[in-house]
């Protein structure tokens, strides 16, 4: 199918729709990987493709496909990651009764959703393995297996008691869903996986339904997933042909497979679109030299397309700022304004004037809950419901609904307060009217008036506690609890009724913590977190802070781009600027990492660093707060081709 014609300039990859619709037209179909970088037009290729398969654009063997699968039922599944991606994909589309368009939550619990007793063995045998991993792990530590060890076992085989118990099992895939039955998202996809593998009727099923699937973003797809169905695909003309889409070198979430295009079968076609249609050739200078890079600690293979820019866009503006880490927050919000002046003189652009000009990246939440002042109530959630205390674009970003009284329920109300204390009782009423908390009101007349009476006073004392400056979420909920005038998730009651003080963090690589403590540490770290975070967090929740992570940003871009990268304002050690820029030496994990082959901080590190970059169209501003700032200038300047003298700066 390739090579016949040749294209050049911005129509080097005019044949790739015609190359895809071939593969899945031939008899038998041929499944196929598109390797698609940033800004390559993904999104466009797939719709086109999709035109012609279904018949509304003339094509005769798409006709001819469209005929059969319309004669039969059946429709060509597209799975992608995101509702965003959804509603682009349909929206371009059009309606079109032979294309299903989903996340891929969606598509799993559409194959499982109501085979009680099959979702319960597949999450009984993955719980299986969980406790085999762990008493293995235990096992093999040098002090033997633990008191904590134990418990966890324990925690594990209570899990897999009390799932026999279920008789049906719920799940909402824009959002958590919590209860007796409910199951996570990463539950739902694993299931999946399993039943696929062990459950005969439900290939045939999904095989009978959607001959044809093509999955977006494949490199962020679940392993498990992912691996299942390309099983199921293979040998050719087994009854299910594949389309994966994506750019392994924009891979944000671990569970997604480290070298994707390694794992292509054989057989399958690899067409590739070659041009990024979104940035100025400065851009993608720069992110062509960011993946080539041959650096210390990288195991990751370089493998991928080197991009082409527009012919006309021959612009572009990229800058390397470096400053010392040891600043406060306040001074480096402060440079960081200074930074957005050199950007706006170097591009001769007004956009860098005030910060709505330009998009904010962080490249980890914690930098961004740092930054935004809402780190106690972050850390705290992300303790209580690690998979909901951040946005995605999976769905709904409300946090866990455990803590739905207080980031969204006392939201509404506190909007309902003025800056002296006071409540707005008609905006209140109506609040509460919303909610269903007046729907319990007694009959009896004299009982009414008294807890209408009881009801008042709790949102006085809470109107009273929201605006005291060092007011905690304790201080402010209590009234509201006592006076029980929402309904209550039943955990968040139990667990601020409980007094106890809450465990000891467990050491870092020595112990291991149960789920029980660490929701308790979160609970009791929330309580005590001042309450005037929590709308800064609510914002971060909804894609209004200043800073955005490249989660949120995830397929996004944007004209003007500040890249913010600060180690020591960051969670965890699984990424590091530092070490990527040569501020500071890789540590013994990564160089043990490095001898058995496996992914590093380095790896992680350049892959977000890529995406980010990615994101900018015009101008870019890449800001650097490192531990030893002259050890970063020294690489930029000496070690590697990424920056021009006059684009690497010092920060003073």
């Amino acid at each position: 199918m390739t090579g016949t014609v040749v294209h050049e300039g911005n129509d080097r990859d005019a044949g790739v729709v015609e190359e895809i619709c071939g593969y899945l037209t031939e008899q038998p179909p041929q499944s196929f990987f598109l390797f698609a970088g940033a800004g390559s037009g993904k999104t466009r290729t797939l719709v086109e493709v999709l035109r012609r398969l279904t018949g509304v654009v003339p094509h005769a063997s798409g006709g001819r496909l469209a005929n059969r699968l319309r004669l039969y039922g059946r429709s060509i599944r597209v799975v992608t990651y995101t509702k965003n991606a959804v509603a682009v994909i349909s929206g371009r589309l059009g309606s079109n009764d032979l294309v299903a368009v989903s996340t891929i939550h969606s598509f799993c619990w559409e194959l499982i959703g109501g085979f009680d007793e099959d979702i319960r063995e597949a999450l009984i045998a993955d719980k299986a393995v969980q406790l085999e991993e762990a008493k293995t792990k235990a096992a093999a530590k040098v002090r033997g297996i633990s008191d904590t060890d134990r418990r966890k076992f324990a925690e594990i085989e209570a899990e897999i008691e009390a799932l026999k118990g279920v008789p049906t099992f719920i799940y909402h895939p824009d959002k958590d869903t919590y209860g007796e039955g409910a199951m996570q998202h990463g539950q739902v996809l694993d299931a999946t996986a399993w039943l696929l593998l062990n459950r005969p009727t439900l290939r045939t099923i999904l095989q009978d339904r959607h001959p044809i699937i093509l999955i977006d973003e494949s490199q962020d797809t679940m392993k498990s997933v992912l691996d299942a169905l390309m099983k199921l695909a293979e040998p050719r003309g087994s009854g299910l042909t594949l389309g994966l889409l994506g750019d392994h070198r924009q891979r944000i979430y671990m569970d997604g497979h480290s070298d994707l295009p390694g794992l292509v079968p054989p057989g399958w076609a690899k067409p590739e679109l070659k041009m990024n249609h979104r940035s100025q050739q400065r851009v993608v200078q720069l992110i062509n030299k960011i993946w080539a890079a041959k650096l210390a600690g990288r195991t990751q293979p370089s493998s991928g397309i080197e991009q082409h820019h527009r012919t006309e866009k021959t612009g572009g503006t990229v800058r390397l700022f470096i400053g010392r880490t040891s600043l406060s927050t306040p001074e480096k919000r402060q440079k960081e304004a200074w930074v957005a002046l050199q950007m706006q003189q170097a591009a001769q652009s007004d956009a860098w004037a005030t910060s709505a000009g330009y998009q904010s990246l962080a490249l980890e939440h914690k930098l961004v809950a740092a930054r935004g002042d809402f780190l106690n109530v972050y850390t705290a959630i992300t303790l209580i419901d690690p998979n909901a205390a951040a946005p995605s674009g999976r769905g709904e970003n409300t946090g866990p609904s455990v803590a739905r009284l207080v980031l969204q329920d006392l939201a509404q109300l506190a909007a309902c307060v003025a800056a002296d204390g006071s409540v707005n009782d008609f905006a209140a009423t109506e609040v509460l009217r919303r909610a269903g908390c007046l729907d319990q009101l007694p009959a009896d007349a004299d009982q009414r008036i008294a807890r209408t009476e009881e009801m008042h006073e709790a949102l006085a004392a809470f109107g009273s506690a929201c605006v005291k400056p060092d007011a905690t979420v304790a201080e402010v909920v209590a009234p509201i609890i006592k006076a029980q005038v929402f309904k209550v998730d039943s955990r968040l009651l139990q667990q601020f009724a409980d007094q106890t003080p809450p465990p000891a963090a467990p050491i870092p690589r020595q112990e291991t913590e149960t789920d029980d403590a660490r929701r308790r540490r979160g609970w009791c770290a929330l309580f005590k977190a001042p309450w005037a975070e929590l709308e800064r967090y609510r914002r971060y929740l909804a894609g209004n802070s200043e800073l955005a992570t490249h989660q949120v940003v995830k397929g996004s871009e944007f004209t003007h781009v500040m890249v913010v990268m600060d180690d020591d304002q960051s969670g965890g050690n699984q990424i590091s600027y530092d070490k990527l820029f040569g501020a500071t030496e890789l540590g013994k994990r990564d160089l043990d990492n490095v001898q058995a082959g496996k992914e590093t901080t380095i790896d992680r590190s350049l892959r977000l660093l890529y995406v980010t970059c990615s994101r900018a169209r015009e101008t870019l501003a890449l800001v650097l707060w490192a531990e030893n700032p002259a050890e970063a200038l020294k690489f930029a300047r000496n070690k590697s081709d990424w920056f021009t003298a006059e684009e690497i700066v010092e920060i003073a």
